[in-house]
């Protein structure tokens, strides 16, 4: 793919400081928020190697472009910031090249790597909820977009499928079915391949026990003892555990499908476990680990702290492995059967001393470099009362609730604005669908990922300002207006921006692959989203300043700026696929 317009006039202004025997570095051009769309500041950084004053540096820059037909005008400012309008013929080529790049501007990345991202994370035996939103968005649109720029990547949910709870349900269920062949210890196989508990089931008995046993130590003792025989191998404890997993992914999997999520693998912390035993011998033969208050740990402070780490217990004095155990076999696991060069975990920032630990103990027993394992922070979903997003009757909030509500929300939308009124109920209830699930992914990964947001579906499933809905009837709008071109017998050809409000989008297209590689290399989504809302408004600048089917327009003008609709319909779509938005076909 050939080179942007910032980096055209970059190489430019590094040959012209080359020319003046300064760095070609001093070149460097950025996006300009100024009158002009780029600016130089080299000429101020140059100063003190040249000895000179900035202003009469950028005057020796800007006399050497004269002739350069890629720039129409190098103009000085304040102390001696360089303005630089780009001509209409580079704009033109750019264009052109843009049009016919079926990526439309979008590079593989120089190195590319295969990628684990672990994301999602729900438990088994519990439904979805509000709390597990932010995990599966960003981490689904980071899988997206490293897809898109060449790497090789593997997503993986990591189940919580391990642990006290499982005891909880298992007790449960032998109080309420004690018949069943999975408590009878003589029965070691032949069990029924039906699952005994549905997911509504699950969902019902895990509070129960998990309440029961905070008031009656005997019956917290039970489930301990449970989860200790299920963690020993108990066949009939193994079966149910096997039950429960597939019940449970069964029900997740139309969850993450009605959020628009998908993965490649469903393991959990179950499908390590085997591994923790021959692993904590390697770690003891090799000297890691050590024992302390009957505990087995791995020391992983460092002189440089500035806050106390504490180690990470392998094995607890209770002689249970704890979650950073079972963390550290599945980054084995994924060495020895992924082969990955990075592995992302997009977790909330609550864990990230528990991540820390993690990371470190996997260097220091060689299971993987620390640079590259990356946890992925992110902040809350918060209430208007800036709390923790919660129902009004105070309960987390199910997640099929929330998408719920975000359809009617956006069905109220569509009614207010007086769109989707002709169609029938069925393509009308898919399209507020849509609507209402580009309202929830948009709000969210328009954030920067570390910071919290207040939810308020109001304002999101708004069809103004910087919302998901905005973006997708920009995309309808362009729709319309192609199918409008087609039936009058207009087609697209070569785009000559000759407009402001033309070379002003042209620019905006222009800038896809760098908002690409940004927020890849910060692993930020909201670099993405400010790339396509910014695409969005550039077009509606254009779509009102530049008529594009109106009668007195020359042909060859119409056929330029459908062209430039086009293009842009087909950047703004694949943007918003990369952000896990759907675009309906019309509104």
């Amino acid at each position: 793919m050939s080179q942007s317009v910032l980096q055209i006039l970059t190489a430019h202004l590094g040959a012209a400081f080359a020319e003046l025997d300064l760095p070609k570095d001093y070149g460097r051009v950025s996006v300009s928020d100024k009158t002009s769309p780029f600016q130089c500041n080299g000429a101020l950084a140059a100063a003190k190697l040249a000895k000179k004053a900035p202003r009469d540096i950028a005057a020796q820059v800007v006399e050497q472009l004269e002739s350069n037909k890629d720039i129409i005008s190098a103009d000085i400012a304040g102390p001696g910031f360089i303005n630089l309008v780009p001509s209409e013929e580079l704009l033109t080529k750019r264009a052109g090249e843009l049009l016919a790049d079926e990526r439309v501007g979008a590079c593989v990345a120089e190195i590319t790597e295969k990628i684990v991202i672990d994301f999602g994370g729900p438990n088994v035996a519990k439904p979805m909820h509000v709390g597990h939103l932010r995990s599966s968005v960003i981490g689904d649109c980071l899988q997206r977009l490293l897809r898109f720029r060449g790497h090789d990547v593997i997503s993986d949910i990591h189940l919580g499928d391990w642990g006290l709870q499982m005891g909880h349900l298992i007790t449960e269920l032998e109080d309420e079915q004690p018949d069943l062949p999975y408590f009878d210890g003589d029965v070691t196989d032949s069990y029924p391949e039906k699952s005994p508990v549905s997911i509504d089931d699950l969902a019902r008995l895990y509070p129960q026990a998990s309440g029961k046993a905070k008031d009656d130590p005997d019956r917290m003792a039970r489930s301990r003892k449970a989860t200790s025989e299920l963690q020993a191998g108990r066949e009939g404890y193994k079966a149910l555990l096997e039950h429960f997993i597939q019940v449970s992914i069964a029900a997740l999997k139309k969850d993450f499908s009605a959020l628009g999520v998908h993965f490649d693998l469903w393991k959990g912390e179950a499908a390590v476990d085997p591994l923790i035993p021959d692993m904590i011998e390697q770690f003891k033969k090799d000297g890691h680990t050590e024992l302390s208050d009957g505990a087995l740990i791995i020391r992983v402070a460092e002189d440089s702290d500035k806050k106390d780490l504490p180690p990470l217990i392998l094995i607890s004095g209770a002689g249970a492995a704890l979650y950073a155990t079972t963390d550290l076999a599945t980054i084995k696991d994924r060495r020895e059967n992924l082969n990955p060069d990075t592995i992302l975990y997009v977790v909330d920032f609550g864990q990230s001393s528990h991540f820390e630990q993690v990371y470190r103990a996997a260097d220091k027993t060689g299971l993987f470099p620390r640079e590259k394992l990356e946890h992925i922070k992110f902040g809350t979903v918060n209430g208007k009362d800036g709390k923790r997003f919660r129902t009004r009757a105070g309960g987390v909030m199910r997640l099929s609730d929330l998408l719920s509500q975000a359809r009617d929300a956006a069905t109220k939308r569509l009614d207010e604005a007086g769109l989707a009124q002709d169609m029938g109920a069925e393509e009308r209830t898919e399209i507020a669908r849509k609507v209402g699930l580009a309202a929830i992914k948009f709000s969210d990964l328009q954030n920067v990922r570390t910071t919290n947001y207040i939810f308020d579906l109001e304002r999101f499933t708004a069809f103004e300002g910087k919302t998901g809905p905005y973006l997708l009837y920009a995309a309808v709008r362009i729709k319309s207006l192609l199918r409008k071109a087609q039936a009058a017998g207009v087609n697209p050809g070569a785009i000559t921006p000759t407009h402001k409000a033309e070379q002003r989008l042209v620019l905006a297209l222009d800038s896809f692959n760098r908002a690409l590689a940004t927020a890849e290399a910060k692993r930020m989504p909201h670099i993405l989203c400010e790339h396509v809302y910014t695409l969005a408004q550039a077009f509606s600048k254009f779509y009102a300043d530049c008529p594009v089917l109106q009668d007195g327009v020359p042909d060859e003008t119409k056929s330029s700026r459908l062209a430039l609709a086009a293009l842009t319909l087909k950047q703004l779509e694949i943007g918003l696929e990369l952000l896990g938005i759907e675009t309906p076909e019309r509104m």
